[in-house]
């Protein structure tokens, strides 16, 4: 094949350098990466032959201009395998992750190059560079030092072979677990089995038999514990099934356990975190996030699960009360009934029925009249379909976006229905990121798992899935908004644990009056959601808290347990390892299993949070410290808006971030409104 008949060797025609998706076919990736990989060693070595004396302009600038056709190869690629990995997109990923490792091993570990920008770095006080050009030197000799460029040859050698087994064992577990996910999918005969689903769910589930050959109703699973249909179901043992279903994921003894996958992704893990110089693979993780050691991740969690395990406990007390009390037969509350018999307290103890409240929230209005109207608030952007640029599947749709001075910004793309294809969970990344150097705009995408209803059917989405709209489209400002010159700055490229903020702040638009009352019309009449059960929404904010606060932090603290064993340590027995994590840390309810349990913990074992699934409530002292700033200053307005995107959004990684964090709040951050929303006491 020559480089002219492959699009993705060739400059994209289209808008903003979206990848021609409409001629790619899966032939065109392969050929296409083993170029870009040649291109881009090729680009490294003009830099590291380069006989003058390392400066600025001859080795960080071409190091930033470098890997253009690679980056473009890899966002179109892995865009693709996490959205619609077909068998032959998951037999393409098989084969390259190690090709893939083994080259960024190939420039992260370059001596020559390595021993360029130590100089610089060396001489930094000296250069006279503007602030983001003396930061990139300097996360560029942290970045590469952490990752071993200084080793000698030998160990370079062992932590390159290391680095292609995780890459491998990383793909075979997702692999994996997208295959059990969709074979564990519960097949139901009938909908009385499904009683207490509305039509618009039954609807979805009867399409996703249907889509695979069968009658009757099939129910999938999400990525996380258990489903939100369990709210729902008034049968027992339905509930029970789909429970059971979720949890079993990745150790059912077939060819889809992901239990031997992940004990040689740890044990890996620890061998090359010895080698790098660190006792475990979470002492290497955390040493450049914010955290900066496991011991300061150690400490939060300590210091939040016990009250949130009280706080479950006494929910648990009363989820028993009504078991007691409602049931002809009582019996002991399990983990598949917790959401059912807490959607009855709710109602009983604040009329709101969140089920009830799914035909306020169709899918199309809360898009373009929730998320994008207070983005269009907040910051003055728009968005117009573009309805003649095809993405990288038929479900995703395109939106240019625009300044408020009518400037173009980017392009939003958003795919928000499950398929089997498709990973579970929901996400943003780029497929082009933004760069001054590059002269590139920004191309983002936002996936969820939504079930897609039958035809000519409204989809009305849970609150759940409202929130995670909100969230990830936080994700999807960060990367559009984010103005910087070197592409290793872009979007939301920050510290892991850091970039969970911008989109746990874009949640508080979801209650928020303005917002809230602009998006929240029954799909029907039009009617606005009823003042009182608004208020009465609002007030349930820290309903249920101890037990959502407790299966995080279980996973949480699930994933520093994994990521503390040491080198010289065998782990054999995942679920004994898993259950005295847990009780050390008290929390160990069964009533209130953790998030993800460990082989279906795709955050850990496949994606980028290895020993950083903290993150989250990390970066929630930031957010719920923001959101009272927003409170204090007058909410959703332009002027709040243009502050957070300058200061925050707009200066990606281009900043240490808790700087940034100061430059817009005017000092640290405080834990108390975190303690307050979870309700967690001082």
């Amino acid at each position: 094949m020559t480089d002219a008949a492959n699009p993705l060797l060739t400059p994209s025609a289209l808008p903003y350098a979206l990848p021609d998706y409409a001629a790619i076919r899966p032939e065109h990736y392969l050929p296409a990466f083993r170029a870009a990989f040649d291109e881009h060693l090729a680009e490294i070595r003009r830099i590291t032959m380069v006989r003058a004396m390392p400066t600025f302009d001859n080795t960080m600038v071409p190091l930033e201009r470098s890997g253009a056709a690679l980056d473009h190869v890899a966002h179109a690629f892995y865009t693709v395998s996490s959205a619609d990995a077909t068998d032959e997109i998951q037999a393409i990923d098989e084969e390259l992750a190690p090709l893939m490792a083994a080259h960024e091993d190939a420039i992260r570990l370059d001596a020559q190059l390595y021993w360029r920008v130590k100089t610089l770095h060396e001489q930094l006080d000296n250069l006279e560079l503007d602030d983001e050009s003396r930061y990139l030197v300097q996360r560029h000799f942290r970045e590469m030092t952490h990752a071993g460029a200084a080793l000698d040859d030998d160990a370079k050698s062992r932590l390159t072979a290391l680095n292609q087994q995780l890459s491998t064992l990383t793909t075979t577990f997702e692999k994996n677990l997208l295959a059990d996910t969709n074979e564990l999918a519960v097949l139901f005969e009938n909908a009385e089995e499904l009683d207490g689903l509305t039509d618009g769910e039954l609807s979805a589930s009867a399409r996703a038999a249907s889509e695979r050959g069968h009658e009757g109703f099939l129910i999938s699973l999400p990525l996380f514990t258990g489903h939100p249909y369990l709210a729902s179901l008034t049968n027992r043992e339905s509930r029970r099934l789909i429970m059971e279903a979720s949890r079993s994921r990745g150790m059912r003894g077939n060819a889809k356990d992901n239990r031997a996958v992940l004990t040689q992704i740890v044990t890996l893990r620890a061998e090359r975190a010895a080698l790098l110089g660190y006792p475990s693979h979470a002492a290497y993780v955390t040493a450049d996030e914010t955290a900066g050691t496991p011991e300061a991740v150690s400490d939060l969690l300590h210091r939040l699960a016990p009250a949130a395990a009280s706080n479950a406990r006494a929910e648990q007390e009363a989820l028993q009360a009504i078991i007691d009390e409602t049931e002809k037969e009582p019996f002991a509350l399990e983990a598949h009934d917790w959401a059912f018999y807490t959607e009855k307290v709710r109602t009983a103890k604040y009329a709101i029925d969140t089920a009830a409240l799914r035909p306020w929230f169709e899918a199309e209005r809360v898009l373009q009249d929730g998320v994008f109207y207070a983005a269009t608030q907040l910051y003055g952007v728009t968005f117009t379909e573009r309805a003649d640029l095809a993405a990288y599947h038929p479900g995703a749709r395109v939106f240019e976006v625009h300044n408020a001075g009518g400037g173009a910004l980017g392009l939003y793309v958003l795919d928000l229905y499950t398929r089997d294809s498709k990973r579970g969970g929901a996400w943003m990344n780029p497929i082009v990121s933004q760069s001054a150097l590059r002269g590139t705009a920004p191309v983002v995408v936002n996936n969820l798992n939504v079930a897609q209803p039958g035809d000519g059917q409204p989809t009305l989405l849970t609150l759940d899935e409202v929130t995670t709209l909100f969230h990830e489209f936080g994700h999807a400002l960060h990367g559009l908004f984010a103005t910087v010159d070197y592409p290793h700055f872009a979007g939301t490229n920050v510290f892991r644990d850091f970039v969970e903020f911008p989109s746990q702040v874009n949640e508080m638009w979801i209650l928020w009056a303005d917002v809230l009352d602009n998006y929240a019309r029954h799909h029907e009449t039009g009617e606005a959601l009823d003042a009182g059960v608004v208020e009465r929404l609002r007030a349930t904010e820290s309903f249920n808290q101890g037990h959502d606060t407790s299966e995080y932090l279980a996973a949480a603290w699930l994933d520093q347990a994994w990521h503390r064993v040491e080198a010289s340590d065998a782990v054999t027995d995942v679920a004994a390892f898993e259950a005295a994590a847990l009780a050390e840390i008290g929390l160990d309810n069964p009533a209130v299993p953790t998030r993800y349990s460990s082989t279906y913990f795709a955050h850990v074992f496949s994606g980028g949070y290895s020993a950083g699934y903290y993150s989250y409530i990390w970066s929630e002292v930031l957010d719920a410290d923001t959101v009272e700033w927003f409170r204090e200053n007058g909410g959703l307005t332009r002027e709040n808006g243009d502050r957070f995107r300058a200061r925050l959004l707009g200066v990606g990684g281009s900043k240490d971030p808790l700087e940034a964090y100061r430059d817009f709040r005017g000092r640290d951050a405080e834990i108390a409104p975190l303690l307050k929303r979870r309700g967690l006491g001082g």
